[in-house]
């Protein structure tokens, strides 16, 4: 490829559509996964115990085959986000980022809803859990459309010099889907008894999402495309494709290097803490809750500006900064939630401090993709890259961590695993271009 095809500047009407389109699909399906994350205990008490529906002793006996059981179910969805990423990347590139978008909402929504409808093993037996892990794979499905399509959506908007603060909404609202999940459920337990909750209380975070998916459905059916590139610029990319193939397959690849520590800190930190800090360090629910609210509140407050340095500074000295800060103070910030004698202000420095080093590497990270790909491929590209990476360190995390805590009896098992994700993504990260940043899109 010889030239790039380079977009005329959006009007910034349509740039803040495409942007509040783009956002809200990924406040939704985010929102739900953190609900997910946040009810593990008591979704394997319904679903995955053989007691199920007979209130907190359920989520107790039996703990660690149920919560192994329910993110295995979790990790499954995460290996049908590339499945996605390819059907809903190819539409997005061949007839548009709206249909696709539009699509995957609605998969989303629809899923999600089912979930708050569904019978417990009480009541069905053991076609309960199948049912849930079916519903887990259409969710996976439409998270890996979701990714591709929204980020270049956000990024073919963007002005001159601000696509890290474009695709830094991307992550921003994930926080805000998750900080949302986190703090209906900690508003919830502590309204509801805990017999409420394990019975009927769980359905409502998941109900909650048919108005919100339908307000992002309206959204993204009123949303413009992208401007086509000029047609001079089309007619010298790669035609034969062949060349182009390998150079997208290491793309993709050295994508997956770039964003592993963000997939494996990111939920660890930000979906799997709740569950570990119940069942490894006897936390209660009202507790562990509160940490992720935390832990998201620090991821939020770092997002946006770190997207915007980004842009002045480039990718790469904000995301190593990230890997490096995650990798370095992982084990010694969880040894400080772990401690009897630290005190309430320094737990709180602690999650917030973990959360706000995630959202170093999520601010620039959907525009860093974004550059790597050109627009016929972009959402196939990106979205892959991201779907794989999830798939391997994100969706296995919270597997890998309960089993392997329960095995080894090291609660520090989050922290060395975070650590290690980041420390082997530094390699890719310095493969980063000072000034990639400043680059036309191709």
């Amino acid at each position: 490829m010889t030239t790039t095809d380079l977009l005329p500047a959006p009007p910034r009407a349509a740039a803040r559509r495409a942007l509040l389109a783009g956002s809200a699909g990924n406040l939704v399906e985010w929102y739900e996964f953190g609900v997910y994350g946040c009810f593990a205990t008591v979704i394997a008490a319904n679903f995955f115990t053989p007691q199920a529906g007979t209130g907190t002793g359920a989520g107790v006996q039996g703990g660690a085959e149920a919560l192994v059981a329910t993110y295995a179910s979790f990790a499954l969805a995460f290996f049908f986000r590339p499945v996605g990423a390819l059907l809903f990347g190819r539409i997005g590139d061949r007839f548009g980022r709206r249909p696709a978008l539009v699509l995957v909402i609605g998969l989303m929504t629809l899923a999600t809803t089912l979930i708050g409808l569904l019978p417990t093993r009480a009541d069905i037996g053991a076609a309960a859990p199948w049912l849930l892990t079916f519903l887990r794979v259409l969710q996976g499905l439409s998270a890996g459309g979701e990714f591709g399509g929204a980020v270049s959506l956000m990024a073919e908007y963007a002005p001159p010099g601000r696509r890290g603060l474009h695709g830094a909404w991307q992550s921003f609202t994930v926080a805000l889907g998750l900080l949302a999940g986190a703090a209906t459920a900690a508003a919830l337990a502590t309204a509801l008894p805990a017999a409420a909750l394990y019975a009927w209380g769980w359905r409502i975070p998941f109900l909650l999402a048919l108005p919100l998916g339908a307000v992002a459905l309206w959204l993204r059916t009123a949303l413009e495309e992208p401007p086509a590139p000029a047609p001079v610029a089309a007619a010298v990319t790669d035609p034969a494709g062949t060349t182009g193939v390998r150079e997208q397959a290491r793309a993709v690849v050295l994508g997956i290097g770039r964003i592993m520590g963000w997939s494996a800190a990111g939920y660890t930190l930000l979906v799997v803490l709740p569950s570990h800090l119940q069942s490894a360090l006897g936390a209660s629910f009202r507790d562990a809750l509160l940490a992720a609210t935390l832990v998201n509140l620090g991821f939020a407050a770092s997002i946006l500006p770190a997207g915007l340095l980004s842009d002045r500074i480039g990718r790469r000295p904000v995301m190593l900064g990230g890997a490096l800060g995650v990798a370095v103070l992982a084990i010694p910030l969880l040894h400080v939630l772990q401690s009897p004698g630290a005190s309430t202000q320094a737990r709180i420095a602690a999650v917030l401090t973990a959360g706000a080093l995630v959202g170093l590497l999520a601010g620039p990270g959907p525009a860093m993709l974004a550059e790597m790909f050109p627009r016929r491929v972009r959402c196939t590209g990106l979205g892959l890259s991201y779907a794989l990476a999830n798939a391997v360190f994100s969706g296995c995390a919270g597997l890998l961590i309960t089993a392997l805590t329960a095995r080894t009896g090291n609660t520090a098992v989050p922290a060395h695993y975070a650590a290690a994700a980041c420390a082997l993504s530094v390699p890719a990260l310095l493969t980063l271009r000072g000034n990639d940043h400043r680059e036309p899109l191709r």
